[in-house]
C-alpha cells in the first residue's frame, strides 16, 4: 500500500471517519478528490466506486459494514 502524503490542514469530520474505517479495515480505501467526490473501495480487488459527497461515501461504508456483519456467524 502506498502511504498517504501528510495533510496540510486538520481533517474534516468525514475525512476523520474515512480514516477510521480504513484503519479498522472496514474499507480498503477512501479518498477525497480535488473535485469533492469520494473514491471508495471496500476490498483490494473490488471496483472503485465514485460518490458525489461525503454523506454518500459514509452511507456506502455503512451499507458495506452492515452487509459484512449480517453475513458473519453469530459469535455471542
Amino acid at each position: 500500500m502506498i502511504p498517504r502524503p501528510p495533510r496540510s490542514s486538520e481533517p474534516t469530520v468525514a475525512e476523520a471517519w474515512a480514516d477510521v474505517l480504513v484503519h479498522r479495515q472496514l474499507l480498503h480505501a477512501v479518498v477525497l478528490t480535488p473535485t469533492g467526490r469520494w473514491l471508495v473501495q471496500d476490498r483490494p480487488d473490488a471496483p472503485v466506486r465514485v460518490r458525489a459527497s461525503q454523506a454518500d461515501a459514509l452511507a456506502l461504508a455503512a451499507t458495506i459494514q452492515q452487509r459484512t456483519r449480517s453475513t458473519r456467524p453469530e459469535s455471542r
